[in-house]
């Protein structure tokens, strides 16, 4: 295999990996959205957005290495339905992509793939923004319990009552007990 097939292998195996977080995530999004769990359900959506730009700078770097880019998700949705085991399978996947992303740009290094190892490594950065995210949501959970959640759902019936669209209810308000328990 050629140093540059083998930066095609890599950056598609990241295509699939990012189809696998897209996926997965709108479907945590549209359980979120269903349960009335704004804050959540809108990071849910807004990382998958950034996945699926992801995938297009991937596509866009395997195209010019005159590689097919490989539609492929990694692997099955998981059907979760607790907002804790959501995002804690969104670090997992976060954590993953991490340490796939930080030993595929060495790879792309060793093959003198300078550019492919640049978007693995920016890659890396932005998923660990992501991770940072799903872990302070998860704190949010510990701390404050199934408070945190009924709150998002208290604003939404309320944003539901007086007509306001939900996307332009701020959140900033809300107190949280922080001593009681669940």
């Amino acid at each position: 295999m050629s140093k540059k097939e083998k930066s095609i292998e890599l950056l598609n195996k990241a295509v699939n990996d990012e189809l696998l977080a897209v996926h997965q995530y709108m479907y945590f999004h549209f359980r979120c959205d269903d349960m009335g769990f704004d804050l959540v359900s809108n990071l849910f959506k807004r990382i998958a957005i950034q996945e699926m730009m992801h995938v297009e700078q991937l596509a866009e770097r395997i195209l010019f290495l005159k590689g097919e880019v490989e539609m492929k998700v990694a692997g099955e949705v998981r059907k979760l339905t607790e907002v804790k085991d959501m995002l804690e399978q969104a670090v997992k996947m976060e954590m993953n992509s991490v340490d796939d992303y930080n030993k595929w740009a060495n790879e792309c290094a060793a093959n003198a793939d300078s550019v492919s190892k640049k978007l693995f490594e920016t890659l890396t950065a932005e998923e660990e923004v992501h991770q940072d995210q799903f872990e302070t949501e998860l704190d949010n959970l510990e701390k404050f319990g199934d408070h945190y959640l009924a709150l998002q759902s208290i604003e939404r019936s309320k944003s539901v009552a007086t007509g306001t669209p939900a996307e332009s209810v701020s959140y900033t308000h809300l107190t949280l007990p922080t001593n009681s328990r669940v």
